[in-house]
């Protein structure tokens, strides 16, 4: 399992009973979490002294209930500053697993950028989100084109590059629908020497298009590997679907890049540290090819 272990401002302290309890600076959320299907005894106090908690309902969704929470507050990763705010469906804006893929692509950036400092590397990432990988791969030194059906998400995203002092950074900000905006940049000729996607289990782009990722992703992973240049370097995606195991990501992976371009493939789940016990929580799983 890859374990995203390098947070200062982010843990995972307990899980119970279908719930996480996390510390995201300098405040406790207690949230949801599928994979928690354990039930151990809650000692951490902060169980109770929450300052904000995620009550799913039965009838599907829920709602935050706050105690001193302010409406918005940031954390650091590394040299990068991410805006939080609880919004819809649980979420803060970040999925701190994601740390781990960040680290890794930023040192083959980073590796790429000093062996050929005058050579642009070129970034595309998809279902793009609040932009964690696109600032990582910007502060590694990359070109990055960033890309979500979600006008609110890129806005949000924009504002972490501001707070993480990358406002001037290269990044192309798209609010299109991902297999749409694939579709004209094949026909445009364009290349990237490194994809990332983050694709959803379900979702509409900005006309009402619907993805389904059981019976999107593998045409959408065989189309999104032609814009691959002839010397690309990776190529990243991450499921948090539990049916799109690790083992089902190697294969995509192996029949639509691996077969064309050579390389290595190699998938695994990714988790976080729970800091009570020493274990990890499971979050989803990713797919890494590289040259």
């Amino acid at each position: 399992m890859w374990i995203a272990d390098n947070w200062k401002d982010y843990e995972v302290i307990s899980t119970s009973d279908g719930e996480k309890l996390e510390r995201w600076g300098d405040y406790l959320l207690v949230r949801p979490d599928p994979q928690v299907i354990w039930n151990t005894p809650k000692k951490h106090s902060g169980w109770k002294k929450f300052n904000g908690h995620y009550h799913r309902s039965s009838k599907g969704g829920g709602e935050w209930e706050f105690k001193n929470l302010p409406e918005e507050w940031s954390i650091n990763y590394r040299s990068l500053t991410f805006n939080l705010k609880p919004f819809a469906f649980k979420h803060t804006g970040l999925f701190p697993e994601q740390a781990v893929n960040w680290d890794w692509f930023s040192e083959i950036i980073r590796n790429k950028k000093a062996s050929n400092p005058d050579k642009s590397f070129k970034v595309l990432n998809l279902f793009a989100y609040t932009g964690g990988a696109t600032l990582s791969a910007a502060a590694a030194g990359a070109s990055v084109t960033h890309v979500d059906a979600s006008k609110g998400m890129v806005q949000w995203a924009k504002e972490n590059a501001l707070t993480s002092d990358l406002g001037d950074a290269p990044v192309r900000w798209l609010v299109d629908d991902c297999v749409k905006f694939v579709e004209r940049e094949i026909r445009r000729g364009n290349k990237y020497d490194g994809i990332i996607m983050d694709p959803p289990s379900y979702g509409r782009g900005p006309k009402g298009e619907i993805w389904k990722i059981e019976e999107s992703i593998f045409p959408f992973i065989e189309l999104t590997s032609s814009l691959l240049s002839d010397d690309a370097s990776f190529f990243l995606i991450n499921s948090y679907t539990t049916g799109l195991q690790p083992a089902v990501l190697t294969y995509m992976l192996n029949t639509c890049i691996k077969s064309r371009f050579g390389g290595n493939v190699v998938s695994d789940e990714i988790g976080l540290p729970v800091s009570e016990n020493g274990l990890v929580l499971p979050c989803g799983a990713s797919g890494r090819w590289t040259r």
